[in-house]
Parts: structure tokens; C-alpha cells; sequence
């Protein structure tokens, strides 16, 4: 909210000698931020001055541009010591009446007559951006200096013509040739830059703003609704409500109005010091009243109404054609402003084209209505479509506002356009505000300082709450601008607030006993330091997923992955649930990665899914008027999604990049089977692998990975359909686990394995098995076969060749094998070794290779 000093002084009896920095800081004290202070004029420096156009004379330029040579009457201070050049080839150059020279200036604009008032920069004048302004020639005349149009000058955005001015200024008096521009203009003001809460919805208006500076500096304040809204009644255009998301609306008809009356300076300076450029009065005067009071306002052209104004729900398809010439199709959710046609307005959002003010309008209804925020709010955001009007309602305005903005319209219409108020039409009735009951001591235990009832009292009452004291009891209703004042705690907050929060004591609270970290929290960190030190890079992902990621996985119809949880307000249409596996994200950080040149990657991330409950049961959604009940918080505890953590990875391009140490490694299921056993070896655990068919992955390449029954994930290389879909290097591999479960595995040891002080036997073995054999599941027999003499059997050879039969393969293990209590003989390590090849033989028909 942009607003200028003077305007808040009209209705905040400001003290004198108030600086715009002693207001803001009251404006702070009062719960407001103010972000900038800007001066108007601050960056315009020397001469700019009142002119007035002597006489010109039009000449046309060979490119086709015609440009004015113009004698200006600055004043006799600031007259040239000699004559301008002649208006034409073989004229004359007189005196002006006051027995000086005129400046002659070049001009491009047109829009200006003999005698007009305007505004001229002259020689050693500085304008915004550093425009220093000289005397030189052009177009063959010494032009010395510039007349100003309104950017120049920094007062607006029109470079349509100069700045002409009016025949006298905003108090009736003649301008003087040669006074101060700017000061004469009264444009020097001092703007304040506030973004306003949500809470502080009234202080989106000059009206609240005032107010509140009122109140922080303990002055008077005059509010400028001056009408109150009165009861019901149906005189003017007619006015039907059919949704209780607008329980009021006032309609009020202006005739006679002038269309071609145009906006007076002083209007259109305060629109552009707050932002605002000026388009024509009816629409300034709607938009001046909606800073002035924060009451949104629209106008329509009364002929163009057919029928009664309705207000009600939209209805499926139906669409309009709003002010900004968009054709928007609305939804049933959305509010809607209707006539006998249909659709005319999106209610709280933007007016349509069909109804909108024109250049011959001269009859106008105006409209002040109270909408539902929250509804706003959410049309506001399905179609894309903020405005000044929306930004207000979604933070509430008040009812009591309506009537007294819509006559405030009709006031300047009539006093600035001419025409007359003809009829009014109030539809609805001004809600009634929460009460609530407090100890008046509340406060003070709150706030943890001294705030005596009496002060409470009278922080509230000058905040417009209607206080009823009986005893230490306080009876309080908030004024119809204050909507956020609901729960007993908000009154609190507002008596904190003006109290001031930097009268609060400082207590540093005893910190209390720790424990450290759990030790799932120790193992998910100490997880992560392992996969970094092992060459792989975290990072983290949005949590958003849609259908559409689920397809290109090729997750089948029944699978868990597809019960998604849906975002009721996502950040992005395109992603409107939460994710159920971490892979399509990182599978977007990849391809971005690799469009850019980083085709090398291992990316990790450790983070939570979220799997909607099985019932289907949504949560609902509590009052936030009071403490939600019991079985309220019992539906909300049974629709919460189930949300374990996973750890995921994907790896692309080369492992270890080629170099004087010999080719490179590429980046494979290998390095992702690797992944799952650095993380599982921080648990303690040895992982099983199996092989497996599951999406995402290729399915003759994909390992199951398990851990006694348990499946703690899978990993391998992605499915060519997948890769394509996701746009991801070729032979990307990729791996999924259950970091919850892998966590819970934890035995307390970890990989601590114990440590013997006997000597190891190592043995070698060799079996030849058929080819379908899983190595994992031969491995495992050998295991188990060696009983406990064998601390670990390591797979380093599998061979195809000419050396083994066809069908078949050899696979090579390194045995370890020791005693924790003595040294073995070889007799020991001789039948372990003999004992693990005969659990194989058993269970797969192995041969030992010779």
C-alpha cells in the first residue's frame, strides 16, 4: 500500500512539525512495516519553473516530424538577457509586457495553446536519472531549455504531451510566470511503502492508515465515511443476492454525469503517487475512493444493464469476457455478478466488457459489495487474475464501508462530473461482528508485563472494540473493519501491540535437558557422510509429483505408487499431488544437469513419500473459531498420509572419467547396487540380491534387495521406455530403498563386526553351476555351508568361456575363514572350505572347476 503524507493528514490531525520518518515510525509501532519512503520532486534539482506559452509557431521537419519553436514568459527573474531567435523568418521580437525577454524553447508536443501554463525545465535544471538540462541547438533555433511532460518530471508515466495546467491552481489562485513548479503544483510530498499483512487488511486505505497513525500518536482522527449504511430497500437498480458469499451490495445510479469532465491534477497526482496512472474521471474517482476507504467499487454504464443485478454461483461453462479483454470459462465455485445476459462481472476480481464505463456514458450505476474473502481469494487464484480489488476483499473489508464508499463515488461524480444521485438500492444487511468474553487481566499473564485492566481498556476502545466492563470481565465486539479480531488471543495480540512489543521484558528461557540426537536421527546422518565419502552428490527436490509421472514410470494400475495425496492449492498445476517415490525428481535434476553439459552424475536424496490413507478419507477441515473437538482431531489423525522416508539415487555417464590410469568406469547398476550396500553397511546389515521385475526398471536388469524376509528396495538399470520419457541419458541406472526400514535393522552394533586376535585362513574356490543360476542365492548356500569358521565369502571372477561347458558358468569365491578362540589348523580350514562346497553341490548341482 502506497500512500502520500498529506493525504493521511486529512484525516489524522498529524502534529506540527511531523517529519514523514517520525510517521512512519508510528505507523511501525502500530504492527505496520514500512518498506520505502520516496519524495516527490527529491530528484528533479534547479530551475523548474511556471511558464506561460507567449506564442509559438509550427514547423514542419523534413523527416516528417513537426516540432514548435515556442517563446516562453518564465518571469522577469528568469528572462534571457537577450531576445530568442523569431518566430518566423523575417519577424520581429517584442518585449513582453513586463519589459523582458521571453525563452525560446523547441517543443515535439502539440497539445498545448497560446497562454496555456506549463511547466519548464531551464538551463543548470537536473531531472530523474540525471537529465541535466542546457541551452543548444536544434532544428536551427537555441533552445533554452525544455517543457516538461509528467514522466519527465517523475510524477507519472504519461509522455502523451506536456504537463499543461489549468487556468488557476487547486485553491483558485493564478499561477505566476516564473514560480517554482513543483511547489506551486503541490506535488512535493513525501510517499510511504507499506506491505500489509493479512491481519491488517483495513490498513489497504488511507482510512486505516489514518487511524492507526492516529492512535500511535494519540491525535484525532476524522473518518471519511461520513454515510452509515442504511436498511434495505430497493429504490435503485434492482439488486438480487442468491449466495451467502455476498451478504451485501449497494447500488447506487448517478445521471447527468459529464463523460468528457476530465480529472483534476490533484486527483491524478495522488493516484500516481500511489501507483495508479489516471485514465478518465469516473474510473479515477473509483479508484481514488478505493485507496481513500479501502472499499473496492465498480461502475457500471446504466444502459447498458439488462434486468436485474444477481449475484450468485456460476454454472458450468459458463464464461465472460473481463475489462482486460481475457475470455475466461468460470467454474462453479466461482462468484459471479449477473444480469438478464449472464455473466458481467467476476465479483471481487474484474468487471466485464460489457457493462464497462464508455467515452458517451452519462448514466452510472455504482457498485459497493461484500464478499466472502476466502471465495475470492480462491477465484483470484484459479484464473490467474489479481487485482487491487481482490488483494483487499481476500484480506476482508468491511461491510460497514459499503454504502459510504458507494456515495463517496457518487459525491465526486456529481461534484467534479456534474449530474445528479437518482435512486439507492442496499441489498443485504452489514454482518454482525463476534463477540467475545475475556478476564481483563488476560493480557497481562499473556504478555508477561503489567498491563492494568483500565489500559486494556482504553487500547481497545481506541481501536474501535466495543468494550463492556463488568468488574474484571470485558465484553468486547470488534468494529466491522476488524475481521481478524475473532479468539481472545487476538485481543491480546492487540493490546501487544499497542502497548509496544519493545516494551516486553527480555527473559532468556532455561534451556532444557537434551539427549542428543536419536539414534535414527545418528544413523540417517552418518548414512548420508557415507554416500558423499563413496563419490555420490545430495541434493534436494521439490516433493510435487502428478498422474503424469506415474505413467511415464510405468506403474501399473493397481500399484501402491499410484494412491496419491492431492495438494488442494499446489503450487503449480502441473504438479498437483505429493510425490510417492523420489526418482521422477531426481530424474528432472538429471536431465537438467545434462541439457546443461553435466553429463557425469551420482545424485542422491534422502526425503519423505507420501502414500493417501487406503479408506480414501479425507480430513476435514476444523472452524477456526475455536479448538477443533475430539472426533474432528480423530478424522484428521486418520486421513494424515502414511509418509516413510526413502533413499534414492541415480547415476548417468562415466563413474570414474577416463585418464592416464586408463579408460573410464562407466556409471552403472553396479555403482547402484554399490549405493545400497555403503548405506546398509552403516546399519550393519548385508543386503541379498535377486532378480526382480519392477517398474521403473529394465526387467531382466532390475535386483531385488532384501534383507532376511524383508524388502528394503531395488536397483538397476531403467527401463528404455522410462529413460525416454523423462528425457535421460542412455543406460541411466537407478536405485529406490526404505530408509525407515533399512533404519530399523539396526541391531545396535552396526558394522562394527568384531575383531579377533587369530590369524585368517584364505581359500579359493571355484564352482561351475548352470547359467541361471543367481549368484547371489550360490553365494548364499556357500555361506551357510561354511558355518562360523567363515567370516565372508567374496565373489571376484565370473566365467564364460571355452574352459566350461556350455549352459554353464564358474563362479570364484574368496574365502576368509577364523576362529575367535584359537588358531586354525589346517584340518579346520580344510573342511569348513570342503563343507561350504557341499552346501552348493546340494542345493545347485555345483562342480568344483579344477
Amino acid at each position: 500500500m502506497r500512500a502520500t503524507k498529506s493525504w493521511i493528514a486529512e484525516y489524522a490531525a498529524l502534529p506540527e512539525g511531523l517529519d514523514v520518518w517520525q510517521l512512519a515510525d508510528a505507523l511501525v509501532s502500530a504492527g505496520l512495516e514500512v518498506e520505502q519512503v520516496e519524495t516527490i520532486g527529491a530528484d528533479v534539482s534547479g530551475p523548474v519553473v511556471v511558464g506561460r506559452v507567449a506564442d509559438f509557431v509550427e514547423e514542419p521537419q523534413k523527416n516528417g516530424k513537426t516540432i514548435r519553436w515556442v517563446h516562453v514568459d518564465v518571469g522577469p527573474e528568469h528572462a534571457p538577457d537577450v531576445a530568442p531567435g523569431p518566430l518566423a523568418k523575417g519577424g520581429t521580437v517584442e518585449h513582453l509586457p513586463g519589459g523582458y525577454f521571453a525563452r525560446g524553447v523547441i517543443c515535439g508536443a502539440l497539445n498545448f495553446v497560446n497562454d496555456d501554463h506549463v511547466v519548464v525545465a531551464l538551463p543548470g535544471a537536473v531531472l530523474p536519472g540525471g537529465f541535466a538540462i542546457g541551452s543548444r541547438k536544434t532544428y536551427g533555433h537555441l533552445s533554452d531549455g525544455m517543457i516538461c511532460a509528467e514522466d519527465e518530471l517523475g510524477l507519472g508515466e504519461d509522455h502523451t504531451g506536456i504537463i499543461v495546467l489549468g487556468d488557476t491552481d487547486d485553491e483558485g489562485r493564478p499561477w505566476t510566470p516564473g514560480a517554482p513548479a513543483l511547489e506551486a503544483m503541490g506535488v512535493a510530498d513525501d510517499v510511504l511503502d507499506m506491505p500489509v499483512t493479512p491481519d491488517m487488511g483495513h490498513c489497504l486505505s488511507v482510512r486505516g492508515l489514518a487511524r492507526e497513525a492516529s492512535q500511535a500518536l494519540g491525535v484525532d482522527y476524522r473518518d471519511v465515511i461520513a454515510h452509515q449504511t442504511t436498511a434495505p430497500s430497493q429504490g435503485g437498480h434492482p439488486v438480487v443476492l442468491e449466495s451467502p458469499a455476498c451478504p451485501l451490495f449497494v447500488a447506487l445510479t448517478v445521471e447527468g454525469f459529464d463523460p468528457t469532465a476530465e480529472s483534476p491534477s490533484w486527483m491524478k497526482q495522488r493516484l500516481a503517487a500511489c501507483g495508479m496512472r489516471s485514465i478518465s474521471l469516473s474510473v479515477d474517482i473509483s479508484n481514488y475512493v478505493m485507496l481513500e476507504t479501502g472499499q473496492p467499487n465498480h461502475c457500471y454504464d446504466a444502459d447498458t444493464l439488462q434486468g436485474a443485478i444477481v449475484v450468485r454461483q456460476a454454472k458450468p461453462g459458463e464464461k465472460i469476457t473481463t475489462l482486460d479483454a481475457a475470455v475466461r470459462t468460470l467454474d462453479e465455485a466461482d462468484l459471479v455478478i449477473t444480469d438478464d445476459r449472464g455473466p458481467i462481472g467476476i465479483a471481487g476480481v474484474m468487471g466485464g466488457e460489457d457493462t464497462e464505463l464508455r467515452d458517451t456514458t452519462t448514466r452510472i450505476v455504482i457498485e459497493a459489495a461484500n464478499f466472502d474473502p476466502v471465495s475470492i481469494a480462491r477465484t483470484s487464484r484459479r484464473h490467474k487474475l489479481g487485482s487491487e480489488a481482490s488483494r483487499r476483499f481476500e484480506r476482508s473489508v468491511d461491510p460497514g464501508a459499503a454504502y459510504g464508499a458507494a456515495r463517496r463515488v457518487a459525491d465526486l461524480l456529481i461534484e467534479l462530473g456534474g449530474g445528479r444521485l437518482t435512486a439507492e438500492t442496499v441489498a443485504g444487511e452489514v454482518p454482525a461482528m463476534p463477540t467475545q468474553v475475556i478476564d481483563a487481566n488476560l493480557p497481562e499473564r499473556i504478555l508477561g508485563m503489567p498491563v492494568d485492566a483500565d489500559r486494556v481498556v482504553e487500547i481497545l476502545t481506541a481501536s474501535g472494540v466495543e468494550v463492556v466492563r463488568d468488574g474484571e470481565t470485558l465484553t468486547l465486539t470488534p468494529p466491522s473493519w476488524r475481521a481478524d479480531l475473532v479468539d481472545p488471543y487476538d485481543y491480546v495480540e492487540e493490546v501487544g501491540i499497542k502497548v509496544g512489543y519493545d516494551h516486553l521484558p527480555s527473559v532468556v528461557p532455561t534451556a532444557p535437558v537434551g539427549h542428543g540426537y536419536t539414534t535414527e536421527q545418528k544413523l540417517r546422518r552418518a548414512i548420508g557422510r557415507a554416500l558423499a565419502t563413496a563419490g555420490f552428490v545430495e541434493v534436494l527436490t521439490f516433493p510435487w509429483a502428478s498422474e503424469a509421472d506415474a505413467d511415464a514410470l510405468g506403474l501399473d494400475a493397481d500399484d501402491p505408487r499410484r494412491r496419491t495425496v492431492a495438494l488442494t492449492n499446489p503450487l503449480a498445476e502441473t504438479a498437483p499431488l505429493l510425490r510417492t517415490s523420489i526418482l521422477p525428481g531426481l530424474f528432472g535434476a538429471v536431465a537438467r544437469n545434462a541439457s546443461r553439459g553435466a553429463d557425469d552424475l551420482a545424485l542422491f536424496e534422502a526425503g519423505r513419500v507420501f502414500f493417501a490413507s487406503e479408506t480414501g478419507e479425507n480430513a476435514p477441515l476444523p472452524s477456526v473459531e475455536g479448538r477443533p473437538g475430539d472426533d474432528e482431531l480423530e478424522a484428521i489423525e486418520r486421513a494424515i498420509p502414511w509418509q516413510p522416508r526413502n533413499l534414492a539415487a541415480v547415476l548417468t555417464g562415466a563413474w570414474r572419467p577416463a585418464g592416464w590410469q586408463g579408460a573410464a568406469t562407466p556409471a552403472s547398476w553396479t555403482q547402484a547396487i554399490a549405493f545400497a550396500e555403503v548405506a546398509a553397511g552403516v546399519v550393519g546389515v548385508r543386503l541379498e540380491r535377486r532378480a526382480a521385475s519392477q517398474a521403473p526398471w529394465h526387467p531382466g536388469r532390475c535386483a531385488e534387495l532384501v534383507v532376511g524376509d524383508e524388502v528394503v528396495g531395488y536397483a538397476g538399470e531403467l527401463h528404455p521406455s522410462v529413460i525416454k520419457a523423462f528425457e535421460l541419458p542412455a543406460r541411466t541406472a537407478a536405485v529406490e530403498l526404505d530408509l525407515d526400514l533399512l533404519v530399523s535393522l539396526f541391531d545396535g552394533a552396526g558394522n562394527l563386526d568384531p575383531v579377533s586376535g587369530h590369524p585368517v585362513a584364505k581359500e579359493d574356490i571355484a564352482l561351475i553351476v548352470d547359467e541361471s543360476v543367481p549368484v547371489a542365492e550360490l553365494q548364499a548356500a556357500v555361506v551357510e555351508g561354511g558355518g562360523e569358521l567363515l567370516e565372508s565369502a567374496r565373489l571376484f571372477d565370473i566365467y564364460h568361456g571355452t574352459q566350461v561347458p556350455e549352459g554353464k558358468k564358474s563362479v570364484a569365491f574368496a574365502l576368509r575363514l577364523r576362529a575367535s578362540d584359537r588358531t586354525l589348523t589346517d584340518a579346520d580350514a580344510a573342511g569348513a572350505r570342503d563343507a561350504a562346497i557341499a552346501a552348493a553341490v546340494e542345493r545347485f548341482g555345483a562342480e568344483l572347476r579344477a
